[in-house]
């Protein structure tokens, strides 16, 4: 069964490396620093069990673990921490597990039984937990993945069974629905479309087209996007607050 382990801390990682190595059974497959690393790890060398500290640089371990319950197979992820305050968060992410540091051999055997137990029966994907918004989508790219940030986003352009993610640095596919992102995200993004939704803070005006269709300018756009008649009076409000 294979293993990663993502700390940003040495000596955390030696720690946790000697101990699995009493663990026949167990391949350690790579190692990350934090969170952005570890799911880059994931995607290339498909862990069975993630073992994760949740205080990293960048992307933490509790929104690298929301990111793990969307991969498959999803991995068991098992948090160990120095701090004791992130439980109930730690497992709103799913996880099987919450070790403190320094892990006791004891307990990280009774951790690794339990994720044994999770990786044969494969349970489905986790729902985000309410009011855990993540702060990145994650796309997808040939065996590696990409992180976004929500904050860089100029807007959300559903294709077919993709959503097309236009961002600072350029565009992205991701497979989740226009509709779930824009029930996550309600506060950051409106709907000018069926199939499109805008950073509020991109909205700069409305304009009339020749042909009389309602077109939104971008802060950052290079073409005006089209408004659907039922969007427009909303959109409207939004606008004139700006």
């Amino acid at each position: 069964m294979k293993v990663l382990i993502a700390d940003d801390e040495p000596m955390a990682r030696e720690r946790l490396r000697a101990l699995l190595a009493e663990h026949p059974d167990l391949r350690l497959v790579a190692e990350a620093a934090d969170g952005g690393t570890a799911l880059d790890a994931c995607a290339e060398h498909t862990p069975d069990i993630v073992l994760l500290d949740i205080a990293m640089p960048g992307l933490d371990g509790l929104e690298a673990a929301r990111h793990l319950a969307d991969f498959e197979p999803r991995p068991a992820v098992v948090f160990c921490t120095a701090y004791d305050e992130h439980a109930l968060s730690a497992f709103d992410a799913a996880a099987v597990d919450y070790l403190v540091k320094p892990v006791r051999r004891e307990r990280l055997a009774v951790a690794l039984d339990r994720a044994r137990t999770f990786v044969a029966g494969r349970t489905p994907k986790a729902e985000v937990a309410p009011g855990k918004r993540r702060t990145h989508l994650c796309a997808r790219l040939r065996g590696s993945l990409r992180l976004i940030a929500i904050e860089d986003i100029r807007y959300l352009h559903a294709e077919e069974k993709y959503v097309v993610v236009h961002h600072a640095r350029g565009e992205d596919l991701i497979e989740e629905s226009l509709k779930s992102l824009e029930t996550e995200f309600a506060e950051r993004f409106v709907r000018i479309h069926r199939n499109c939704l805008v950073a509020r803070d991109e909205l700069v005006e409305l304009r009339r087209a020749a042909d009389g269709r309602i077109e939104a300018m971008l802060r950052h756009g290079e073409k005006p996007l089209e408004v659907s008649r039922r969007c427009v009076p909303h959109l409207r409000e939004l606008v004139r607050a700006l």
